[in-house]
């Protein structure tokens, strides 16, 4: 891993991988000074605080950069039929261990939820994971198996956590998207309750998953739209018209 070289049309530049950015990013800094250094995302560039702190440290040093705008979920999310702008803040859902349950997100799921906005969930994902029980068993270094998070166990999580903190900031019956491959050949959504939700991977299929929690202030374009995904139909209208589609 590292750099590699690469030409474009013709003049040569070095791409950096993900595992430099995070680990070893002076030394693209440094090659920067002397030649053309790529550094190439899947979304948003600027969806990850490393990529905003790596151009700043190349603003202080007075290396110059520019960036070319890339497809991201932030904006393909709104092919589930639901505003882009009824969207509040987005949140990451990692995976639970018996000893790291983190929480931070639900106090922002709660402010998005008291101002009636849509909830973007972007669902864990571990990619070359060192494996520490080889490393200690053999002293060589592998890595675990690629996990995708999946809407069922993020859907799941939530449950859990919303019956430990006790807050209301919703419910197993509170309405939600699970969406699948966005923007791919393959997309696939389905919608309904968070208890739901829990069970219908099977039908979304393969990787990468998102979520999205409705807020109460929706559109009735939206319930329209997103009516078709839902996994029991009568079951979202009676929901809808009880709690959502209005002003908080």
């Amino acid at each position: 891993m590292g750099f590699q070289q690469e030409s474009f049309y013709g003049r040569p530049i070095v791409v950096a991988d993900r595992d430099m950015v995070e680990s070893n990013s002076d030394e693209i800094l440094r090659n920067a000074r002397d030649e053309d250094v790529a550094f190439l995302v899947v979304g948003d560039v600027f969806g990850a605080t490393t990529h905003t702190d790596l151009a700043l440290r190349a603003r202080q040093l007075s290396i110059p950069f520019q960036h070319v705008p890339n497809a991201s979920i932030m904006s393909g999310i709104g092919a589930v039929g639901l505003q882009l702008y009824n969207f509040g803040q987005t949140v990451s859902m990692v995976f639970f261990t018996e000893t790291w349950r983190p929480t931070s997100w639900y106090d922002r799921v709660g402010e998005n939820r008291a101002s009636g906005l849509h909830t973007l969930v972007l669902l864990d994902i571990k990619v070359k994971e060192p494996d520490y029980g080889a490393l200690a068993r053999t002293g060589k270094l592998t890595y675990e198996p690629p996990r995708y998070m999946t809407a069922g166990q993020c859907a799941r999580q939530m449950i859990e956590t919303e019956d430990e903190r006790g807050g209301g900031v919703y419910s197993r019956r509170s309405l939600a998207v699970a969406a699948a491959r966005v923007g791919g050949r393959t997309q696939t959504f389905v919608a309904g309750t968070l208890e739901q939700l829990c069970s219908q991977d099977e039908t979304l299929g393969g990787p990468l998953h998102s979520l999205v929690l409705l807020g109460r202030r929706g559109h009735e374009l939206e319930h329209e739209y997103v009516r078709e995904f839902a996994v029991d139909k009568e079951k979202w209208d009676s929901i809808w018209a009880a709690d959502y589609g209005r002003a908080e």
